[in-house]
């Protein structure tokens, strides 16, 4: 009698401590896509727009909770297709505050796509946990980084 006592209350722990826990967050990092060198804050190239346009076939079923974009043109742009397709408002962060932009994510439930900068990227994504990638160069458009459970991967977005 006591033995099963023990093993009821035993599983009636487990079960809710599964039942309230969510499902592991996964954040996906890009920088914004194809620009022209040298052009204050500069829109897509005909390129970054097709990779714009990839970027919502690669997510396809994937679930996004939220979109957080910087306030600039690129940026922007190339959440814009993502964003319309899920119904969702792209979040405004600061691209200089990497900190308070984790913050703000941890607390977001669902997962989530941060669209950054050349020199964000790779804080970005150590911060999330995931392996710091190496600095982006002016060339470097279409590589998006999954980071779940302290993990990162790499993946490339082509048009």
């Amino acid at each position: 009698m006591r033995r099963r006592a023990v093993l009821a209350f035993t599983a009636a722990l487990l079960t809710a401590g599964c039942a309230g826990t969510p499902a592991p967050q996964t954040i996906y990092v890009i920088r914004h896509l194809d620009t022209p060198e040298g052009v204050k804050d500069a829109r897509l190239t005909s390129t970054g727009e097709a990779r714009a346009q990839a970027l919502v076939r690669w997510f396809g079923g994937k679930k996004l909770a939220a979109i957080y974009a910087t306030p600039f043109a690129r940026t922007r742009q190339t959440a814009a297709p993502l964003a319309r397709e899920r119904g969702l408002q792209p979040i405004d962060y600061d691209w200089t505050d990497a900190a308070r932009l984790v913050e703000a994510v941890r607390v977001q439930p669902g997962d989530v796509l941060i669209v950054g900068h050349s020199n964000t990227v790779p804080e970005i994504v150590e911060r999330f946990g995931g392996q710091r990638p190496a600095p982006l160069v002016h060339v470097d458009f279409g590589d998006l980084w999954l980071v779940r459970e302290g993990r990162s991967e790499r993946v490339k977005i082509e048009p």
